[in-house]
C-alpha cells in the first residue's frame, strides 16, 4: 500500500483538541470518578521521525518505520492513539483507530475516525475500551456535539463501535505482537 506523509489534521481532530476531557478523583475513595475519559488530544500529528521513534521503541523493532500510523492522542499513562493506515486508497478519516498502551496493551478501538468520535461521545476512552470494554462510559454532551458534526456516520454506542472494530480487526494484537522483538 502506498502511504503518503500527509499530516494534515482532519477537522474532527481539530474539534477534539478544543474539548476539555473530564478527569477527576472521587474524594472518598481516591479512585477515578465515574465519567472520566482518559484521553488527551494532540493539536497536530507527530512528525514522521517521532512516529518512527515511537513504534521502534514500543516494539523493540528497529526495522519498522511509522509510515502506517498517525498519532493524534494519548492517555494519562503515555499510551498512544493513532490512525492505522491499512485501507489502500482511503482517506485518513476512513482508517481504523488503534490504541497502544504504556504496558503493552494494543487494540483497534474504532473502524474509522467517525466511529472513534462516537466512542468518546459515549464516555469511553481508547485505553478503557482496550482494557475494560465499554461498560464504564457516561455520555458527554460536548463530545456528542463533535461526533454529530464531524463523524459522518449515524450515532453509535461505545459497545457498537468496539464490537465493529473487534469484528473487522480480530488479529490486531497478534499482528502487533509479531512486530515485537
Amino acid at each position: 500500500m502506498e502511504i503518503t506523509d500527509d499530516r494534515t489534521f482532519p477537522a474532527a481532530l481539530v474539534a477534539l483538541s478544543g474539548v476539555e476531557f473530564p478527569w477527576d478523583y472521587d474524594e472518598k475513595s481516591g479512585e477515578p470518578a465515574p465519567g472520566n475519559i482518559d484521553y488527551e488530544p494532540c493539536d497536530e500529528f507527530g512528525s514522521a521521525e517521532e512516529t518512527t521513534d515511537w513504534i521502534r521503541a514500543w516494539t523493540g523493532n528497529s526495522e519498522l518505520d511509522g509510515a502506517a500510523f498517525r498519532v493524534f492522542g494519548q492517555d494519562g499513562t503515555g499510551g498512544l492513539v493513532a490512525s492505522w493506515l491499512v485501507r489502500p486508497g482511503q482517506p485518513l478519516v476512513a482508517q481504523p483507530v488503534a490504541f497502544f498502551g504504556s504496558e503493552g496493551e494494543a487494540g483497534v478501538v474504532a473502524t474509522s475516525l467517525g466511529e472513534f468520535l462516537w466512542l468518546l461521545a459515549g464516555g469511553v476512552g481508547p485505553q478503557e475500551a482496550v482494557e475494560f470494554g465499554t461498560e464504564s462510559g457516561v455520555g458527554h454532551d460536548e463530545l456528542r456535539a463533535v461526533a454529530e458534526e464531524h463523524s459522518g456516520v449515524e450515532p453509535r454506542t461505545p459497545a457498537e463501535v468496539l464490537a465493529a472494530a473487534r469484528a473487522e480487526f480480530p488479529d490486531f494484537a497478534g499482528t502487533v505482537q509479531s512486530w515485537c522483538r
